[in-house]
C-alpha cells in the first residue's frame, strides 16, 4: 500500500486499511497454527506486519504510537469478531484426543457460534507455549499501554472465574472503519448521550450577573494554559473546573451546558443516571469509570443532569447498601477531583448536593425564572419566525404570565398546533390562551 492515500473517500481508504490489517491477522493465525501442530523446535518467525498509509485512523495511531507488531495484532484480533469473524474460524479445531477444542487457543462461547478471541488467544498467537514469552507478552494489556488508552481495547470478563476477553467498543470500531472521531453514540449501553441544539448562544436568555459567571468558566477553558503554563498556577490547581447549575426545572440550565459545548468546540455528553446507577456492587463505579476515561481522552464536557440522585447528601452508614453507597460518593469524588475536563452537575436546588461535592466546586451559579423583561426576550425569540396575529401583545403575555423559558416553548409549540388544526396559517390570541392554560395546568397552577 502506498504510504498516503487521498484520492479514494476517507470510509474508503480507512476500510481499505482495516481489510489489510485483518488480512495479516489471518496470516499470522495459519502460520501459528501450522508451526503448533508441526510440534518442531523452531522458533517462530511472526510474518512482519504490513506497511499502514498515513491519513488513515490505524495508520495514524500506530505511527503516534509507535505500536509494535505483538500490540498490531491484539488490535487486529480485538477488531476482528466486528468486521470478519471468520478469520477465527481456525481455532475452532478439536483436540482429537479429548475430543474437545484446544485450551491453549482460549476464545469463549457465543450465542453466535463465532469465535469470540481472549487474552489467552493473543498470548498463544504472540508467543505459543513459550511461558517466559508469554509472561513478557502481558505487558501489552497493561492499564496505561497504548493499546488500552488510545486504541481502547478493554478487557472484560462475563464471569470472575473466566479469562479476560478482548473487547474494543462498537463506536470505536466505526471510527476505525470511516476514519470519524469515535464517538460512544454508536455504543446503545453507554451511559452517556452527546447534546446538541440549533440555537445560538444569542438565544441563551439570562440576567447580566448570571452571564457573567458563564463567561468566567469559558474564560478559564479559552486561557486554561496560559494560567497553568506560563503563569505556573498549574502547581497548585488543576487542569479541570467543576461548575454547580441549580435552578428551578426549565430556567436554561441544559441548554447553557450544551451552548458552552458549542461555543468552546468541545462535545457535551449528558450522562444517563438511570444507567449508570446499577444495584450490583461495583457496576456503578465500573460505569462511571467508563465515561471519565472517555472524557479525558476526547475533552469531553460532562452534565450530571439530576444530580442530586447520585451526588446527593450522604446517609449514616447503618446497612451495608448504606456503605455501598457512600463508596460509590467517595469513588465519585476522587474521579471529579481527577477530571481535567469541565464537569457540570444541574439540581433543582443548591440544597440537595452533598457539602464534601459543594466545596469541589469552581463555580455555584444559580438558574432563576426569568423576570418580565427577560420573559418578553424569550417570547420575541422564540416567536421571531412564527406567523401570528398582528394584534398579540408580547408584552402583556410576559406581564401576565410567570413562565419559564422551556413554558414558554412548550406553548408556541401548543398554540402552533392549535393554530394548523383549524387550518389556520397563523397563531391568534386564542390559540395562545389555550396554550398558556394548558401548559399552567400541566405545572399544577391556573393561569
Amino acid at each position: 500500500m502506498p504510504d498516503t492515500l487521498d484520492q479514494a473517500p476517507l470510509h474508503q481508504i480507512n476500510a481499505d486499511a482495516i481489510a489489510v490489517e485483518i488480512s495479516w491477522l489471518e496470516e499470522v493465525i495459519v502460520a501459528r497454527l501450522a508451526h503448533f501442530f508441526e510440534g518442531t523446535a523452531t522458533p517462530f518467525i511472526l510474518p512482519a506486519a504490513p506497511k499502514q498509509p498515513t491519513g488513515t485512523m490505524l495508520g495514524d495511531l500506530i505511527t503516534e504510537t509507535a505500536l509494535s507488531g505483538q500490540a498490531r495484532l491484539v488490535l487486529a484480533l480485538a477488531l476482528a469478531p466486528h468486521v470478519n469473524s471468520a478469520v477465527l474460524d481456525p481455532f475452532y479445531v478439536k483436540n482429537s484426543a479429548i475430543d474437545r477444542a484446544f485450551s491453549q487457543f482460549g476464545g469463549l462461547p457465543d450465542a453466535s457460534a463465532a469465535f469470540v478471541p481472549t487474552v489467552e488467544t493473543a498470548l498463544f498467537l504472540i508467543a505459543g507455549t513459550d511461558t517466559v514469552a508469554r509472561i513478557a507478552a502481558m505487558r501489552l494489556f497493561e492499564p496505561d499501554h497504548p493499546l488500552r488508552v488510545n486504541a481502547g481495547v478493554s478487557l472484560t470478563q462475563s464471569h470472575p472465574s473466566q479469562i479476560s476477553r478482548l473487547d474494543l467498543p462498537i463506536h470505536r470500531v466505526v471510527a476505525f472503519c470511516d476514519g470519524s472521531a469515535p464517538r460512544p453514540d454508536f455504543s446503545p449501553n453507554f451511559p452517556a448521550r452527546r447534546l446538541s441544539t440549533r440555537l445560538t448562544w444569542d438565544d441563551l436568555i439570562l440576567p447580566a450577573a448570571l452571564r457573567d459567571q458563564i463567561d468566567h468558566i469559558l474564560a478559564w477553558m479559552g486561557n486554561r494554559d496560559t494560567i497553568l503554563d506560563d503563569w505556573g498556577l498549574g502547581r497548585h490547581v488543576g487542569r479541570g473546573y467543576k461548575a454547580l447549575f441549580y435552578g428551578p426545572p426549565g430556567t436554561g440550565k441544559t441548554l447553557t451546558a450544551t451552548l458552552l459545548g458549542q461555543r468552546t468546540g468541545l462535545d457535551v455528553y449528558r450522562v444517563d443516571l438511570s444507567m449508570v446507577v446499577s444495584k450490583y456492587i461495583g457496576e456503578t463505579e465500573k460505569n462511571l469509570g467508563l465515561i471519565f476515561d472517555m472524557a479525558a481522552e476526547r475533552d469531553w464536557i460532562l452534565f450530571f443532569d439530576e444530580a442530586d440522585a447520585l451526588f446527593g447528601t450522604r446517609t449514616a452508614t447503618t446497612s451495608s447498601n448504606d456503605r455501598h453507597a457512600n463508596q460509590e460518593v467517595a469513588y465519585l469524588l476522587q474521579r471529579i477531583e481527577e477530571c481535567e475536563s469541565l464537569v457540570i452537575l444541574a439540581s433543582n436546588l443548591r440544597s440537595n448536593i452533598d457539602d464534601a461535592f459543594f466545596r469541589r466546586f469552581q463555580s455555584a451559579l444559580g438558574f432563576a425564572r426569568p423576570t418580565m423583561p427577560e420573559r418578553l426576550q424569550l417570547w420575541r425569540s422564540t416567536l421571531a419566525r412564527v406567523p401570528v396575529e398582528a394584534d398579540i401583545d408580547l408584552k402583556r403575555l410576559a406581564q401576565e404570565h410567570d413562565l419559564s423559558g422551556a413554558a414558554i416553548t412548550n406553548v408556541a409549540r401548543y398554540a402552533a398546533i392549535s393554530a394548523r388544526r383549524r387550518g389556520a396559517d397563523e397563531i391568534d390570541s386564542a390559540d395562545l390562551a389555550a396554550a398558556i392554560t394548558a401548559e399552567m395546568r400541566k405545572e399544577g397552577r391556573t393561569s
